[in-house]
């Protein structure tokens, strides 16, 4: 993934509030925000493994197990890498936080304001 230098990633779901306060501190951090709408933009699994490298986190580390599609769909299963990275690609509202990446460094903001780690 080629990027400016000062130009900071910020994957997210406008729908929950911790990713809109992840999107107001992501413009305190960096000059330039490449917004990218998990909901809208879909993403590969080779993009996922791309930013779980980045973040040092397997796939199911990002995922909210509480949500009830995880439940239904994903609970009880034994899934691969393949299989974890498949299911970030399909259920995109299933990652709990935001994601914020900066030039060499990923975060993911549980808390949004994780996201100042990156300066």
């Amino acid at each position: 993934m080629k990027m400016h230098p000062s130009e900071l990633f910020l994957y997210y779901n406008p729908t929950h509030s911790i990713d809109k306060q992840a999107r107001a501190y992501a413009r305190s951090v960096a000059k330039y925000v490449n917004e990218i709408n998990i909901e809208k933009e879909k993403i590969t699994a080779t993009g996922w493994r791309t930013i779980l490298e980045k973040l040092n986190l397997r796939a199911k580390d990002l995922l909210n197990r509480a949500h009830p599609d995880y439940q239904n769909h994903i609970a009880g299963k034994t899934w691969d890498e393949e299989g974890w990275l498949n299911i970030l690609a399909r259920y995109p509202h299933l990652i709990r936080a935001p994601i914020a990446i900066k030039r060499d460094k990923a975060v993911l903001c549980i808390q949004p304001t994780e996201i100042l780690k990156l300066n």
